[in-house]
């Protein structure tokens, strides 16, 4: 690899780390404080959530990881944005992407599965979106055990299906959203605790 790309890379690097300090805007509308909820989490359990949807949609779930991992990089320069913002602001997203991604190595591939993303025509753009929306209805879940009325209302508004519910793509999604607004955020570990040390 030649120095220039290695510094390119590096810096990309850099960038994308970045995304541990860009909290998520909706904090501000679930009159919420939550240090661990930024664009990177947010990524992470996104990128999980893709894979088993792909998997089980006989997707391509290599993919779908990826576009999971890019949905959100230019975050990193514009922040993030609640839906209350959005009425008011232009992000150039597909710009700032594009001068993200352009000239470090790999970067047609990137650049290509990103605006496949922001199109979402295909199978797995649209799985990515349901990844996204569904990593969001179980913070939103977590925030509600915790109380959180603001939470509860964006879950289940007047009893109907949330927001992220009507923008979901795939069958799959909305069975998942629907068991995770049923499902305690804490039943994994419900039956794994113990007060006594193995021996």
């Amino acid at each position: 690899m030649k120095q220039n790309q290695l510094k390119k890379l590096v810096s990309f690097f850099y960038e994308i780390g970045n995304l541990r300090k860009v909290i998520r805007a909706h904090q501000q509308m679930l009159l919420f404080q939550d240090l661990t909820d930024n664009i990177a989490t947010h990524s992470f359990r996104t990128a999980f959530v893709g894979y088993f949807l792909a998997k089980e949609l006989k997707a391509d779930a290599d993919k779908v990881i990826k576009m999971c991992l890019l949905h959100d990089i230019e975050e990193a320069r514009s922040a993030d944005q609640n839906w209350v913002h959005k009425r008011y602001i232009k992000v150039f997203e597909d710009e700032i992407r594009d001068e993200q991604l352009k000239d470090i190595l790999h970067s047609k591939e990137l650049i290509k599965l990103s605006k496949e993303y922001q199109e979402k025509k295909t199978l797995e753009a649209k799985i990515t979106k349901d990844a996204d929306l569904l990593d969001e209805i179980l913070l939103l879940r977590e925030y509600q055990l915790q109380g959180n009325k603001e939470a509860e209302f964006w879950l289940n508004p007047n009893k109907l299906k949330s927001q992220q519910e009507k923008l979901m793509h795939t069958k799959l999604a909305k069975a998942l959203s629907k068991e995770a607004k049923k499902q305690e955020p804490t039943f994994w570990w419900k039956k794994l605790w113990t007060p006594n040390r193995r021996k």
